[in-house]
């Protein structure tokens, strides 16, 4: 083999290394652990690495899921990576890619809306779903690939979960709202819950309906919305 045209093999073999690295670090940062464009910063914890300390009052475990990988949408691994999935159908259920019509109610009438929880590709669980009026904690697992939050807000009367209006940043107004859990390993308001922790919270709730919430961009039209009912105490 003549010298040229080992130096040319080594230089081809050299580029694809360097491609292959980059594109997947690439990947990395668009579509990581914590959802597309917000990769887990380093000292990110591992699964379940916390836990709550004792919490007063009735507890509800709250949890916070999406699809993970799934949502990225057939095609994403296809040859190439240059398919109709690479940012297909799924990422955040159907509508994704739409675009928001401030105000509008999350029950169809804005593009990829879910009117009933679950039917989209994340929900919020609540384990009770029915607690007596008093001290209410809050212990709030994030199971999925994405940051999320947990938002409580009273249900006005003959109002559903999952009909708030939705701004053009795919929020909802928190205003009235009675508890927020949005730290890792931490309570309280804060930036969200990474992937595989825990946050947790502790509020007064009195006899009503609630709505519990991830109210991170896009989530709370993607289905992440449920309802938490408080009774009286006999």
């Amino acid at each position: 083999m003549g010298a040229h045209r080992l130096r040319l093999i080594i230089g081809i073999a050299a580029a694809a290394l360097v491609l292959g690295v980059g594109s997947t670090a690439a990947l990395a940062a668009f579509a990581g652990p914590v959802g597309p464009g917000r990769a887990a910063p380093a000292g990110t914890p591992s699964p379940w690495s916390c836990a709550a300390p004792e919490l007063t009052g009735t507890v509800v475990d709250v949890t916070l899921a999406d699809m993970g990988g799934m949502m990225m949408g057939p095609g994403m691994m296809s040859p190439g990576m240059t398919g109709p999935g690479m940012m297909g159908p799924g990422m955040m259920g159907p509508g994704w890619n739409r675009t928001y019509s401030p105000g509008a109610p999350a029950d169809g009438s804005w593009p990829g809306a879910y009117p009933w929880p679950g039917m989209g590709m994340m929900r919020v669980v609540l384990n009770p779903l029915t607690v007596p009026a008093g001290p209410v904690s809050f212990r709030v697992r994030n199971t999925g690939m994405m940051i999320h939050e947990m938002t409580v807000l009273p249900l006005g009367p003959g109002r559903s979960p999952g009909q708030l209006g939705i701004d053009a940043n795919g929020q909802v107004d928190e205003f009235g709202a009675v508890g927020h859990a949005e730290r890792t390993c931490a309570e309280g308001e804060g930036d969200g819950i990474l992937p595989g922790s825990i946050g947790w919270t502790t509020v007064t709730l009195q006899p009503g309906r609630y709505e519990v919430l991830c109210n991170i961009a896009g989530h709370y039209g993607a289905g992440m919305y449920t309802e938490l009912d408080v009774v009286g105490n006999r």
